[in-house]
């Protein structure tokens, strides 16, 4: 297994991981509240989706679609 594909695996598991957070942390009952009145979560809930999201696209690129 090369260096590249290992990256990849653990850009996906931390990529899951930040989704996870980022999940939770919309869920939240201060999070709920504040979206309703804002139209929009926080920063610090966004930046941990969207990090997220970012990490599993590029581990998903190292670890499955370049040789």
């Amino acid at each position: 297994m090369g260096t590249q594909k290992i990256v990849g695996i653990v850009l996906l598991v931390v990529g899951v991981l930040l989704l996870f957070f980022g999940y939770q942390a919309s869920q939240s009952m201060g999070e709920q509240l504040a979206e309703t009145v804002t139209g929009r979560f926080s920063d610090e809930t966004m930046w941990y989706i969207i990090g997220g999201v970012a990490a599993v696209v590029a581990g998903a690129f190292l670890a499955f679609f370049k040789k």
